[in-house]
């Protein structure tokens, strides 16, 4: 497989093959990355009627690579992102997967944290709920899993968020995002 930076970059590349082929091959790193934990939960029959849809890709870039890809893209619309969380943000759709670009508006938001640490990459799966506090509920009661946050906020677009950070496999962690899908 090619590095993610490799592939976080293909997806300014100025042909759309290339940043498609980029887009399905960071969809299955990410993918990858929880599909064990995802599995585990899904066994849960109370969980897996709350899953919406598929998990999407937040891709964590620099400022600049943002405008380029976003200038490739056709330049989606920017999401509407609470102040508080220092991101801006715009969700790729269309042919192959969908996928949130996201790039730090400040230098002490959680998005630049990541780039100083990671750099460019895989920052977070979202995945799809009904019911992001039923959801948790179960995901702390019976999993054992702690949110980041104490109740569910907003989040894109109006949105309810709430965070996880789960082992990975072969360790370290993964930020999980689970979101409320608008109905």
């Amino acid at each position: 497989m090619t590095d993610v930076r490799v592939l976080v970059d293909e997806l300014a590349a100025p042909e759309p093959g290339r940043r498609l082929a980029a887009r399905w091959q960071l969809h299955r790193a990410g993918c990858a990355l929880v599909e064990d934990v995802f599995a585990a939960w899904r066994k849960d029959p109370s969980f897996d009627v709350l899953v919406a849809g598929e998990p999407i890709i937040g891709i964590a870039v620099p400022p600049d690579l943002f405008a380029r890809i976003r200038q490739e893209m056709d330049m989606p619309p920017l999401s509407r992102v609470p102040e508080e969380q220092s991101t801006a943000e715009f969700e790729i759709h269309g042919r192959g997967p969908l996928m949130d670009i996201l790039t730090p508006v400040d230098s002490e938001g959680p998005i630049q944290k990541f780039l100083d640490r990671f750099g460019p990459g895989i920052q977070q799966i979202e995945l799809p709920v009904s019911d992001v506090e039923e959801a948790l509920k179960i995901l702390t009661g019976r999993f054992g899993l702690s949110p980041v946050y104490a109740e569910a906020r907003e989040g894109a677009d109006g949105t309810r968020v709430n965070f996880l950070l789960v082992d990975k496999p072969g360790g370290g962690k993964v930020l999980i995002e689970l979101f409320e899908a608008q109905r």
